[in-house]
């Protein structure tokens, strides 16, 4: 039996179209893009494959459900062949417009068991706003379409601090989706990334951001998925017990992956790479047997001790001092005493003989709070 290895990343860059807020590298696919696509990343597994089963893998996107049954299959296939299947935990994501019977069962028959379906908001004006390209009607039904396809493991993700959305309608949504009897909820704020159509909507002063009305909706997300059973593990994810997303705890807690496709990051060896985010450059390296890499970075100690900090922190249970000392071979509470001692100060941290974690508030602020800890 093969070993559990690094975790395992493929980002598939293709959309239907690209949401207003979206700044992650994704476009819509022209010509034989995709078929070259596929082509290429089968290569780029080739050159990552070796006698051990990922730990974890991720298919994120983009829109990975965008790919069709032939495609899929000879991805799937190239897995099989090359050792990258068996993984413990296998998401794939996919949008409510882009879920059939046939590719659903394609992917759970291949040994994929985890689904993460971007809902975003059950609102039709809100969707719209989003440029989604789903209906509220869409994602019941692809619910209930992977269920029949023997999924058993659902992750439902949704936004909050939409324009226009009201604390009313973000508790429907809340409501209506914890309904649906997922097994996770992830939710996040609306962040305004340069380069959006959203963020120049916000420059040209179409509508400003509450950030009194984004705080009642964060509070109203936590109090709700705890009357509905989930525990709350990091910021933004919520879980029924045992079915934490164990590729993202990987992230949090500065374990090694593989990363696959254009834009993709990884982290292997105690060094960070990433990708050409262009999908035909990637395929052009990888045409050539070259790996699409764009840059490669290796972070001193202190560096990715203070990384590592900042990432375990978004978790609610923050660090074991133990256990990061064990990684990392530094003392947090001695390290970082400013930094840990400013955050009490402020309510944001609590420090015990054993333990850092972020309090309810400071997690809601994690990102301003994680960044006092890199070097």
């Amino acid at each position: 039996m093969l070993s559990a290895g690094p975790g395992l990343y493929v980002h598939v860059p293709f959309c239907a179209h690209k949401c207003e807020y979206c700044a992650f590298y994704s476009h819509a696919p022209g010509g034989d893009q995709i078929d070259r696509y596929v082509s290429a990343l089968i290569r780029e597994m080739e050159m990552v494959a070796d006698r051990s089963t990922p730990r974890t893998t991720f298919f994120g996107g983009g829109t990975p459900s965008l790919l069709n049954l032939r495609q899929w299959e000879n991805v799937l296939n190239a897995m099989g062949r090359l050792g990258l299947t068996g993984a413990a935990e296998w998401t794939v994501e996919c949008n409510p417009a882009t879920v059939s019977l046939d590719k659903a069962k394609l992917l759970r028959s291949h040994g994929v068991n985890r689904v993460s379906m971007g809902v975003q908001s059950l609102n039709e004006s809100l969707l719209e706003r989003l440029g989604r390209i789903h209906t509220r009607d869409m994602v019941f039904r692809s619910f209930d379409i992977l269920r029949e396809a023997g999924f058993e493991n659902i992750n439902l993700d949704l936004m909050f601090a939409i324009p226009g959305q009201t604390l009313e309608i973000w508790r429907n949504t809340l409501s209506e989706t914890i309904a649906m009897g997922s097994e996770h909820l992830s939710s996040y704020e609306v962040i305004y990334e340069e380069d959006t159509p959203l963020y120049a909507q916000l420059q040209a002063g179409e509508f400003d951001v509450d950030e009194d009305l984004a705080c009642a909706m964060y509070d109203e997300l936590i109090d709700s998925a705890a009357a509905a059973g989930f525990v709350q593990y990091e910021i933004a994810n919520f879980a029924r017990s045992g079915r934490r997303c164990q590729h993202n705890v990987n992230y949090w807690r500065a374990a090694e992956y593989h990363g696959l496709g254009p834009s993709a990051a990884g982290y292997i060896g105690g060094i960070r790479t990433k990708n050409w985010s262009n999908t035909t450059m990637y395929c052009e390296q990888l045409e050539k047997g070259v790996r699409p890499t764009e840059s490669r970075e290796q972070l001193s100690p202190i560096g990715r001790a203070g990384e590592t900090a900042a990432f375990g922190l978004r978790m609610n249970e923050g660090w074991s001092l133990n256990e990061f000392r064990s990684l990392t071979g530094f003392e947090l509470q001695h390290e970082w005493k400013t930094e840990i001692n400013s955050l009490s100060a402020r309510g944001w941290a609590q420090l015990t003989d054993e333990r850092l974690h972020l309090t309810r508030e400071g997690l809601r602020f994690a990102d301003a709070a994680a960044s006092d800890f890199l070097r």
